[in-house]
């Protein structure tokens, strides 16, 4: 079997760290050939610090070109604008989220996204809300779901019990802060609004748009066995989260015995169970996520309990040993089976991207209607100041006195400024 994985970068990722996992180990299967296909030019990203001494190949879009795969599989809906150009028996879509959610309403992506879905391929999926989608929204393409492992050599708990009451909660708050949707400044204001000590981490690879936090300390970015350690000093991990597909972070706290406080988010439900192995906090309720962490520090029998209830449940868990067989057989049910067909294809793609021209052009006109309203206000604001007493006014500023006397009222001119704005 010879199969490629279109990804758009070895950038470290939970994304990336999924396809690499399942890579190396149908590559050490006999007969097979796993070839990671780079879609954009290379980012100088070492691949060995991915790949370990499993035979995985990496090429560029070039190379692939002159090849034939038995199954090539997009990765990301950006992935799939290569898929077609690659020679392949069987065409297949690795989808991870639903990721037009990742992009708010007015963002092309939004758009972009949702279209790949569109197209005829085998679907191969992690989570079961995201494969019962699938069928609702395709029912005429297999969809294949192949749930997330952990490695669990690394991903373990240590000998440690959390500490005694008393002592401060020691919380993690892990995700990048530059994506919207991961809520990161949210979970931080949460963890401050607690009245119980508290010891806050912020573990993220992009501090991008962090700024200053009210963190005792913020680390990153990890490597998987450094982020196995960081599990195992926490007691609980915080995850606001509004879009995730697996939602692999508290999965990854519970088998390095951390339990979660965590928003009712798509994927929550593969394994969380409130109150037995975490606590789900409602949405937009940071008053009542400060109170759960209170809780958790106050209680530690609670907080015992939760720990136990998430041992548990990272015991059932499988392996990436016992997942990737999973995938190995998916992608061999997708060579055997005839490829959905084109036609039906096109007919959904065409009337998505009509409903979806139609948003955009609702989008546009609401623009352009506030362009207009703000270009008619802006020449009542260029009349104004040319009347003889608003510029004899602006001219009092260039005197001390002036600003002194005017000091009191800079509250009230800074949010006038911002209306006017």
């Amino acid at each position: 079997m010879k199969v490629a994985f279109l990804v758009n970068d070895l950038q470290l990722s939970g994304g990336m760290n999924v396809i690499v996992n399942h890579a190396r180990r149908l590559a050490a299967l006999d007969d097979w050939e796993v070839t990671l296909v780079l879609v954009r030019d290379p980012d100088g990203a070492a691949w060995r610090d991915h790949a370990g001494d499993r035979p995985v190949r990496v090429q560029t879009r070039d190379q692939a070109l002159t090849e034939h795969f038995d199954v090539a599989v997009a990765t990301w809906w950006e992935t799939t604008f290569t898929l077609f150009e690659l020679a392949a028996d069987r065409y297949a879509y690795f989808v991870q989220s639903l990721e037009d959610r990742f992009y708010r309403h007015d963002e092309a992506g939004r758009l972009g996204a949702s279209l790949t879905l569109d197209l005829p391929v085998a679907f191969i999926t992690e989570a079961r809300w995201i494969a019962d989608t699938l069928a609702s929204l395709r029912p005429d393409a297999p969809c294949y779901l192949v749930p997330n492992g952990i490695d669990k050599a690394i991903f373990s708990p240590g000998d440690g019990e959390p500490a005694e009451s008393g002592s401060a909660l020691r919380i993690m708050i892990e995700g990048s802060p530059s994506s919207w949707f991961k809520h990161v400044h949210a979970a931080v204001d949460a963890a401050a609004a607690m009245t119980e000590p508290r010891h806050v981490t912020v573990v993220t690879g992009d501090r991008t748009g962090l700024g200053e936090v009210a963190a005792d300390e913020v680390v990153g970015p990890l490597s998987q066995a450094e982020l196995a350690d960081a599990y195992r000093q926490t007691h609980v991990l915080l995850k606001l989260s509004s879009v995730e597909g697996m939602f692999g972070p508290p999965l990854e706290g519970f088998h390095c015995g951390a339990t979660c406080v965590v928003t009712p988010v798509t994927g929550h439900e593969e394994y969380i169970e409130h109150g037995h192995n975490a606590l789900v906090a409602d949405w937009d309720d940071l008053r009542g996520t400060a109170r759960q962490l209170d809780l958790l520090a106050r209680d530690r029998e609670l907080l015992t309990h939760l720990r136990q209830g998430a041992l548990q449940t990272a015991e059932r868990w499988p392996s990436w040993d016992q997942t990737s067989p999973l995938m190995a057989s998916a992608l061999e049910a997708i060579l055997r089976e005839p490829q959905p067909t084109a036609l039906a294809a096109s007919a959904r793609l065409l009337a998505d991207a009509r409903a979806g021209l139609e948003t955009y052009n609702a989008h546009l006109r609401e623009l352009a209607d506030c362009r207009r309203r703000a270009l008619r206000f802006e020449r009542h604001l260029l009349r104004l100041r040319k009347m003889r007493a608003v510029r004899w006014l602006l001219a009092l500023r260039r005197y001390r006195a002036v600003r002194v006397v005017a000091r009191p009222l800079r509250p009230l001119t800074s949010r006038l400024r911002r209306v006017v704005s």
